[in-house]
């Protein structure tokens, strides 16, 4: 299970997870109170991806990237449509 330690990285890498097969991929969020961790990973049960920050800057950045992933996952031309990463 590769994790990412630029957020760059992770957001190109799961974009093309999802983009490979979006109807196998997955997102889950876990936020860890007592360690003030944020992990987001993203698998299609053969790769999994996994991002995890303690910076309160990288929030911003995830909320944007799961927005994103989850208005592609709802639209009707989903493979037609590519995501704008920053």
């Amino acid at each position: 299970m590769p994790q990412y330690q630029t957020w760059e990285e992770f957001s190109r890498a799961a974009e093309k997870l999802y983009l490979a097969d979006p109807m196998k991929t997955r997102v889950v969020l876990k936020y860890r109170h007592s360690d003030g961790n944020l992990c987001i990973k993203v698998t299609d049960d053969l790769v999994c991806l996994v991002y995890k920050t303690e910076q309160a800057q990288d929030v911003k950045k995830i909320e944007k990237f799961h927005s994103q992933l989850m208005r592609l996952m709802v639209a009707k031309e989903s493979r037609n449509v590519t995501m704008e990463t920053e």
